[in-house]
Parts: structure tokens; sequence; C-alpha cells
């Protein structure tokens, strides 16, 4: 078998499937609750109760019986927070009024980990690159009131209902959905609502963000409406110094990306010298080939998730997210995602009326620093994993504003940190922040991602081959076995099967979550992924 521009992953890998966790069998406590609740004892665990109804005095007195204590008592919202015996957790639950109990985490367990799992500098001579002046274009559902983020000097452009606007025809700050909120926020919120603190602040929180709004308060919107606010990028982003775009949203691969107007739109921004940066898509319980558009762009960069455990610097129990789509690509065979990022259980801003906001309200996580007024909330998918990618592209750029979009993804590639696994799930790695900005290879031809193929090997067994990126790249620098960790994919031809996974023309943007809490939310698109939970508890 002689295959001069392939690369065969050897053997010894077998596919790990990831199961949904989450709930106990009477659906009312959290995994990591019920295994404490299993496990009795006087330990103190602190929980949020969330209600079918506003709880009320009835309930001070059950609770008080239990023994609980340090209550918070919410508002508006139908739910308490409190301490409580872990042996008392069973008798907690026993009350048709009870609708969910989870653990109080504090915000810097989920935020802070996912820092600390991406590597972020937090000295040294990296630590001086965090985004000036670098324009990121979040094209997404706009950004609205967060001090946050509306004290970067945002500026808006709307393009739904069809409109065109020009280069000085920006509009005010609206958000009705909340998402581009919290996608700018995690690249460039500067936390001043938590008196600064550093799970709440953006990865590049110098970066000037430009929003251009293309999804309605349902998250949704049209491909060409995106590829407008691309196109206007294409005529506007040099002037307004825009050298990242981030595209947290995604649709159905209906074609091949040569025929697809969204990926060629992508790939022209990205021809034009401008990094895009895509989310991998929230379809990974459906199983492989489930990348969305303009994810299977072979130019741009594809993000898929990584859950961590909170457990800080321990890396060893992190897992791709149950959701992050998997490659390779329909109809193309692109290997994707490009790599991963922490995408599971973000803190970023929230507006303070939207969409999100209200269905997700036990997500909230509510600012109690001191002269604090905005809130924030809790998301998870591969939205929030590519906003970290664009963060820390932004931060590149910073650091050398020569480099191309082309060098950039092959530095985050080979310098993101190697994991097991089949590598059309956890793709080149874990996104290494401070490693990327030390990075000096230099891409002088397009860091096209790999396609794969079916070969028949010399003893006329079946396998799946993989283009060497190092002759695809002309630059032995960059094989695969400094991109990839090496390992088999499969052995058998089903996978290949062409088949379609949406027809519809619509954009949703995949990082809504449905939340333990609200278990009957109105999916954005009836598959089945979307009828589970996204985050993984």
């Amino acid at each position: 078998m002689k295959h001069t521009h392939l690369f065969n992953l050897i053997a010894g890998l077998a596919l790990v499937v990831f199961t949904a966790t989450g709930f106990a069998a009477n659906d009312k406590l959290s995994k990591k609750l019920t295994d404490k609740a299993q496990g009795g004892g006087k330990e103190r665990v602190s929980v949020i109760v969330q209600y079918h109804a506003k709880p009320g005095q009835a309930e001070d007195n059950r609770l008080n019986g239990l023994g609980a204590t340090d209550k918070r008592v919410y508002g508006k919202l139908k739910m308490r927070s409190l301490k409580i015996k872990a042996k008392k957790l069973n008798a907690l639950i026993n009350d048709s009024k009870v609708k969910f109990v989870t653990l109080d985490s504090p915000v810097e367990g989920f935020t802070e980990a996912a820092r600390l799992t991406a590597n972020e500098p937090v000295s040294g001579h990296n630590n001086l690159y965090i985004g000036k002046a670098i324009g990121v274009a979040v094209i997404d559902s706009g950004v609205a009131g967060h001090d946050d983020v509306t004290n970067n000097q945002f500026k808006q452009y709307t393009f739904l209902n069809g409109a065109v606007p020009g280069s000085s025809q920006n509009t005010a700050l609206v958000d009705a959905f909340g998402h581009g909120t919290h996608v700018a926020g995690i690249i460039t919120g500067d936390g001043g609502e938590s008196d600064n603190h550093r799970a709440t602040r953006g990865l590049a929180r110098d970066a000037v963000v430009t929003s251009l709004q293309v999804l309605d308060s349902d998250g949704r919107g049209n491909a060409s409406d995106v590829i407008a606010a691309l196109d206007w990028v294409l005529q506007y982003g040099d002037s307004k110094g825009i050298r990242v775009v981030n595209l947290s949203l995604g649709k159905g691969v209906e074609t091949a990306a040569a025929d697809d107007p969204l990926v060629q739109a992508a790939e022209a921004v990205w021809d034009a010298g401008i990094v895009v940066v895509a989310s991998a898509g929230n379809y990974g319980r459906d199983g492989h080939f489930t990348i969305t558009s303009p994810g299977n762009a072979r130019k741009v960069i594809t993000v898929g998730s990584l859950t961590d455990n909170e457990t800080g610097t321990n890396l060893t129990d992190d897992f791709v997210s149950t959701y992050s789509s998997r490659g390779p690509t329909l109809h193309d065979h692109v290997l994707k995602p490009d790599l991963l990022a922490p995408g599971n259980r973000l803190v970023a801003p929230i507006p303070e009326v939207a969409v999100l906001r209200t269905d997700l309200a036990d997500r909230v996580v509510v600012c109690d620093a001191n002269n604090c007024n905005d809130d924030y909330l809790e998301l998870s998918g591969t939205s929030m994993a590519a906003a970290m990618v664009s963060a820390t592209a932004a931060r590149m750029l910073d650091k050398d504003g020569s480099l191309s979009p082309d060098t950039i993804k092959a530095r985050l590639m080979r310098s993101a940190r190697k994991i097991d696994g089949d590598p059309t799930v956890v793709g080149a790695g874990v996104l290494d922040v401070s490693a990327a900005m030390d990075e000096t290879g230099v891409m002088t031809v397009p860091a096209l991602s790999p396609t794969m193929a079916l070969g028949t090997a010399d003893d006329g067994s079946q396998v799946i081959l993989v283009e060497n990126s190092g002759y695809l790249w002309s630059d032995t620098q960059w094989s695969a076995g400094y991109l990839w960790s090496d390992g088999y994919l499969w052995s058998d031809g089903y996978l290949w099967s062409d088949g379609y996974l949406w027809s519809d023309g619509y954009l949703w943007s995949d990082g809504y979550l449905w939340s333990d809490a609200v278990a009957d939310a109105t999916p954005l698109l009836d598959t089945q992924s979307q009828t589970m939970l996204l985050n993984d508890d």
C-alpha cells in the first residue's frame, strides 16, 4: 500500500463512550448529591433547592425540622440555598414541592478550573499580552448592558430582518437572548462587577469587541444574515481593527463544504487575513458526523468542548464533553474538531433582561460584590469553548501582530495538550494558552484540516487513512506525530454512510443550555441530543 501523502493512524485505541450524568433514579438529586446521599453521614453540604412553586412558611418549618441552616431566600426565584447534613438529603427531596436539588458550587469552582485546564498565563512575559487593541467580531445574538462588557466601548451592528448596516450605522447594544453577551464576556469581560474576581474576567480583556447581531431573541437566525455579517467584516473589518471572528453558532451540514455558502463566506474572511473560530456543535450525543457548519470548513479553527471536574491542576479526570460534536465532517470527511477547550459550565456576564436568564434561572450567579449591579450566568457548550480560543488568538496577535490565521491555527494545534482518544473527538488536544503563545513555527501554506478516506491494507483489510499534515502543510514540523496523538480510528466502513442530519436552513446558537430546572424547555432543533441536558454535572 503506497500513499505518499496519507498517514495511517496506528492501531491500539478503542473508542470510549461517555454517557450523560446528573440524575438520580428519583430525578431530584444531581449525580454528585446522589453519591453523597448514599454515603450518608454528618457532613454538611451546601445545596440549592428548586421548587415547583415559591416556598413559604410551611417549607421554612420543614427545613428547620431537618436541621437545615444558612438559608438564602430569593425574592422571585422558586428556590432556596441552604446547608444540610448529607444523611438528610433523601428526606429533603421527599416532598412533592421539591423539583430538583444541586450542589451550591462556588463560582470560581468551574471557571477557575477552566482557566487552569487551559493553562492561562498568570505571570511572566505572556501575562502582559491580553489582547490590547485587537479587534474581535462576535457574530451572535448581540451584546447588551452589563458593566463587564459595555465598559469595553463595544459597538454593535444588526443584520436581523434583512438589515444592511454601513460602517458607521451602529445600533444600541441589545441582546434579548443573552448568548452573545455571555460569549463576549468570556473573550473580553473585565470582571469589574465582581470586584475584578479572576474567575469572571475574560481571557483577553483588553481586546475590542465588535458585535454583529444575527440571532434573534430565540437564538435563531438565517444563514443569509450570518453571511451578510461576514461580508461586512470583509468590507469594514480592516478599518475597525478586526483580527478575529468568533462564530459560536452553527447549522446542519446539508452539502459539501465547497457548495456551502456559509463555509465559503467564512473561508473568504480567513483568506482576507482574519482568524475565524467556529464552535463544533453540541450534537456529540448523536455520535460521529455531527460537526455543524461553518465548523466543517477546512480552513477555520473548529473547537470542541472539554469538561473538567473542578479539580484544578489535576487534569487526569477531564473528558470530552458528552455533547461536543464529533467528526469527521459529513460529505467531505474532514478530520474535525481541530482542538478542544474548556466549555462546560463557564460563568460569564448575562444581561439584566434576557431569555436565557429567565429560562435558566437556576444558573444565574447573583452578584454579591461591593457596588455590584450585574449578574452572571453559567452556560455550557462548544460556544463557550470557541470563545476561549478566540480570546487566545487575540492574545497571540497582541504578542505578535504579524501572525497569519494559518500560523495561529497551526500553533494552537501543535501546542495543544495531547490526550488519548479518537482524533475525531479530541482533535489535536486541549487548548494550552501559554504554550500557544510560546510557539514559534510559521506556516507558509494554508493550514487545511486533513481529510480522511477509506483504504485497503496490503493484507486486503480495510483501513481508514488521514492526510499527513506534514505533507499537506509542506513542512515536517507540522507532521501528524506532532499535531495528533497516535491512535487507531476505525476498521469498518459503516461510519462513512452518507446521510443528512438536518435539512433546514436555519441557524441556532449552539450554547443554549437545557438545565436540570428547565427540562421541558422547547428545544431549538428537534433532535434527540437536544432533549437531553447539555451540561455535564
